[in-house]
This record gives structure tokens, sequence and C-alpha cells, in this order.
């Protein structure tokens, strides 16, 4: 159950975020500047790269790491493939994780190494590995943990200190959880500048700054002192109590906001979800929406005690969108499937901008959104 009474009680969500997440999602234009700043003191925007690489293979633990991969594939599209390394493992902890590269990988593709831990064996290992095969490998971690020491000094590596928020310590930093607000924004930020010097994608400082200041305004509209009424997060969150939420994207940008959504809407607030892309999610979600799961198909029994018994569970769409409202769009069949069925949908569409200030509006919405139900549900 979602406590609605927390949601306007600014004093109330400080004293139950323990883990620093409403700070970590304000703060999140400052970790971008902090970021591009540390890239180029690491010297990425000096790097004269004699072309683009073959491939680029993404290396990196939990939530954070994977929407890194999914984000960098979107924006980079056909230019160069983007292959994630799963980790494999008895368990999820940093000691017991291990990567392998592929066994075409070489001298012309590019490995680049996200984590907001830094301790991984298994990273320093794969590191060894891409030297031995001619590999350039770009690390992007807290200072002073052994995946630093593996890239420094390397004729073949770069390493970049990964940024922490103002007035915060990395140690505390690295206890977050890796779906956490300003951990996905410090691991990136570099990324997407190396990537920009490569020509896979664009990512010029001035996009950069006017996605810090994207968060700004964000952090304004979201913040916790913004009543429910005017603030799209919390309202979301109230929209969602008691919920499934499905998760339905339209725009090239939007899908891995979707995914990162559901992902932290796991790991924040312990809530399941699902996502899935337009046209295709019509399709795969239409026999879910027509399930005991639709609104209308089991209405709330009046009879119910509403202290001991919760509530039956039912879908609810969310709606992100990245593309004009004029263009083609799947959304008239989205809401036509979803109200046929009784099911609710909540929609969110960024202001206009460049693809890069869009994306960063609809993850800082919905990173708000994820953080308020997981205060108010006291997870």
């Amino acid at each position: 159950m979602l406590d609605e009474s927390l949601l306007d009680a600014p004093e109330a969500l400080a004293d139950a975020d323990r883990r620093g997440l409403l700070r970590g999602a304000a703060e999140a234009g400052a970790r971008v500047r902090t970021a591009a700043r540390h890239a180029a003191e690491a010297g990425i925007n000096d790097l004269k790269p004699d072309g683009r690489p073959r491939a680029v293979l993404i290396a990196g633990p939990g939530a954070a790491a994977n929407c890194v991969a999914d984000l960098l594939g979107t924006l980079a599209g056909a230019t160069s493939p983007v292959i994630r390394l799963v980790p494999t493992g008895v368990a999820p902890a940093a000691g017991a994780l291990r990567w392998e590269l592929p066994g075409w990988a070489g001298s012309v593709d590019l490995l680049l190494i996200a984590t907001p831990d830094g301790t991984e064996p298994g990273l320093s290992l794969l590191a060894e590995q891409a030297y031995r095969r001619g590999c350039t490998v770009v690390a992007v971690a807290p200072a002073d943990t052994p995946i630093a020491e593996t890239v420094q000094g390397a004729a073949h590596g770069l390493f970049v200190r990964m940024a922490t928020a103002p007035n915060e310590q990395e140690e505390a930093d690295q206890q977050l959880a890796a779906s956490a607000p300003g951990i996905l924004w410090a691991l990136l930020i570099p990324l997407l500048v190396l990537l920009d010097g490569t020509g896979l994608l664009t990512a010029p400082p001035d996009a950069l700054e006017k996605v810090a200041d994207r968060l700004d305004h964000i952090a304004e509209r979201c913040g916790p002192a913004v009543a429910t009424y005017s603030n799209p997060a919390k309202t979301l969150a109230v929209e969602l109590t008691d919920k499934l939420p499905v998760v339905w994207t339209e725009g090239t940008s939007a899908g891995p906001v979707g995914r990162r959504f559901a992902a932290a809407l796991a790991e924040l607030a312990g809530r399941p979800a699902l996502a899935a892309e337009l046209p295709e999610a019509l399709a795969a979600h239409g026999s879910l929406l027509a399930s005991r799961l639709a609104a209308g198909a089991d209405p709330d029994d009046f009879f119910r005690d509403r202290v001991s018994e919760a509530p039956a569970l039912h879908a609810r769409v969310v709606l992100l969108r990245d593309r004009p409202t004029g263009g083609l769009t799947a959304a008239p069949a989205a809401r036509e499937l979803a109200l046929g069925h009784d099911t609710a949908i909540s929609e969110l569409e960024p202001e206009d901008g460049a693809e890069l200030e869009t994306l960063a509006e609809l993850i800082a919405t919905t990173d708000f959104a994820a953080v308020y139900m997981a205060l108010t549900a006291g997870t």
C-alpha cells in the first residue's frame, strides 16, 4: 500500500529516504556536469581515434550497466553494434561475477567497462583478456579501485573517475541500488563523450549541458516540495498504487526508458512491472488486458475488509512517448485497447527538445516516480 500522506510531507519523505534516493534524483543535473568534467580531465576530448570500432562491447554489473548498454545501443543505431557482455556466476556478488569476450573480439573492437563498484575481479580479468586480444579498454568506475588500477597506465586503456554529486562520498554511493538515480548518469555521460568522438553518436558539450539543464528543470517540477496535483512524478506514483504497471513506449529512445522504469520499480520499490514497445506491445499484452488483471474483469468487492484484505491487482498502462504528436503513432490504438478493457492509462510525453533532452526528461520523471513509490511503500 502506498502511504499518500507522505507525498505532500517533504520532511517525512526526507526522514524515510535513508538511501538518499531523492537527493540522487534531484542532483542528476549536477552529476551530468561533473561526469562531463571528469571525462575531459581524463583526456577523452583529446583522443584522435583512427576510425569507428567494428563493435562496442559493454560490461558491468546490475541494472545501471544494463541501461547504459541499452541507451548507447539505441543512440548509436546501426553505425556499430553495441553488445552487452552478460555476466555469469553463482551469485550477484562482486566477487562471483565473471565476464568473457566473444571469440571474435580483437584489435578493431572497443571494450567499455561501467561499474559503480569497481572491486569486481571478473572485470579486471576481462580487461586483461582484452589487452591480450589488442582491444582498447575504457572504464568508468570509482577511483582507487582494482579496476582503476588495471586500466590506468595500460597502453590501450583509459580510466574515467565516476562522478559523484556535490558533497557526496563515493563510499556511500556504492551502497546504493544499481537503479538508484544518479548512478546511470555518472556511468553514461563519459561514454557518450567517448562515442561522440568516434562518430558513433552525437553528444557534443553543449548538448550535454542542455541535458543537465533539463534534469534540473525536472527536479524543480518533480521535487518533494511540489504538491501532488502539480507534480507529474507524484501523480504517477499515486495512479500506480495497487496496480500492475504495464509500460508501453513509443519512439526509439523511449524503449530503454520503459525498461529502466520497470527495473527501477522492481529494485527500488519491490513492484513488478512489464515493459514493451509499441506497436508490438498491443499484441504482446492484449491477452493480459483481457484477463482478470483488467479493472473491469474483477470489480472491487464492496464487502471486502479494507483493513486486512489487499485489493485485487489490476493493470494500469503507462504510455511513455518521445515521438511528436503529429507523426505516425500507435497511441490511439493503444488507448482504444486499454480503455476497451476498462484499463486506465497514464501518459508521459516530454517537452520539445533534442533526442538527449527528451530522453533525460522521461528518465528523470520516471526515476522520481519510482523513488516516491519506494518511499511511500516503506521499501
